[in-house]
């Protein structure tokens, strides 16, 4: 396995830290208030690692959620995913999920401190890389911690004459591990939801999402969502605790999941909707002109 050296970062103002593995997929894997972890181990860094299972902060790279078959097009340039093949993996049904970068080794760290972190990966000078993702580019992340307030940064700049696609994402699993779930309440933005097929596809069809506060009790999510306002604020409180998920810049499209099967909640930043890879909707990274987004997540 890679080597898992973890950096542990502190807030200067309060018994906040963080943890973040670069050797392994810049994944952040806690976030801790006075001890009180508040992100979902589910089946640990190891199963991230060799199997794809996510956990804790993931980076889900260069798309995010699913794409709806195993080749997409961009310009003149048509790339064909092989499952199992350059960091490709698929979901139960068969469809290409999260990226290639879970667990990558490559991530070289670039700057340090007690409460900062930066790591950058040169995914142009890749070929089992470019197999899957055709565009020459430094992929930089930027981690502080501060004010109760983990903060991450992501700088994607071509290195080539092509335009690079920015349809990233995180997947932040949080959890308020003293109150049980039936008592979590979920705050969401207004926004516009993009309905799916049975198999999490957008059908293309659209509806209204007003703002809404409510309990998620024993409700089940996996929803889309666009037309994400920036500084959007979604959270989950109880308890007495209530944690912040902020869309700073750069993360017009959202993701909810909430599975039955484990007491977490996740509200995804994402730089484009699902399956935009294939069926466009998407900025682009040009040479001289890098793609920046920053979500952040805030105790309060």
């Amino acid at each position: 396995m890679t080597d898992l050296a973890a950096c542990v970062l502190s807030d200067p103002s309060s018994p906040l830290t963080a943890t973040f593995l670069p050797h392994a997929g810049m994944i952040g894997t806690s976030l801790a208030d006075d001890g009180v972890e508040l992100l979902g181990q589910l089946r640990g860094v190891a199963a991230y690692v060799t199997e794809h299972k996510t956990m804790g902060i993931p980076l889900l790279y260069p798309w995010a959620n699913r794409l709806s078959a195993n080749a997409y097009r961009v310009g003149d340039t048509t790339v064909t995913l092989v499952p199992g093949v350059g960091g490709v993996h698929t979901d139960a049904y068969g469809a290409p999920i999260h990226g290639i970068l879970a667990g990558e080794p490559g991530w070289r760290v670039t700057a340090q401190s007690a409460s900062a972190l930066s790591a950058q990966l040169d995914f142009g000078s890749r070929p089992d890389l470019l197999a899957a993702f055709p565009f020459p580019h430094l992929l930089e992340l930027a981690v502080t911690l501060a004010d109760r307030t983990l903060t991450v940064r992501t700088t994607v700049t071509a290195t080539g004459d092509t335009a690079v696609p920015l349809c990233f994402g995180f997947h932040p699993y949080l959890q308020l591990p003293d109150v049980p779930r039936s008592q979590w309440l979920i705050q969401t933005p207004a926004m516009r939801s993009r309905i799916v097929d049975p198999h999490g596809i957008p059908t293309g069809a659209v509806a209204a999402h007003p703002a809404t506060t409510q309990l998620l009790g024993e409700q089940v999510f996996d929803h889309g969502f666009d037309e994400v306002q920036p500084g959007s604020v979604f959270a989950v409180s109880g308890g007495g605790r209530r944690v912040e998920v902020r869309f700073d810049a750069g993360y017009p499209a959202a993701q909810i999941y909430a599975p039955a099967t484990d007491d977490v909640v996740c509200f995804e930043p994402m730089a484009a909707p699902t399956d935009a890879l294939r069926r466009g909707g998407y900025a682009v990274a040009r040479s001289g002109q890098p793609g920046v987004a920053q979500f952040s997540i805030r105790l309060a």
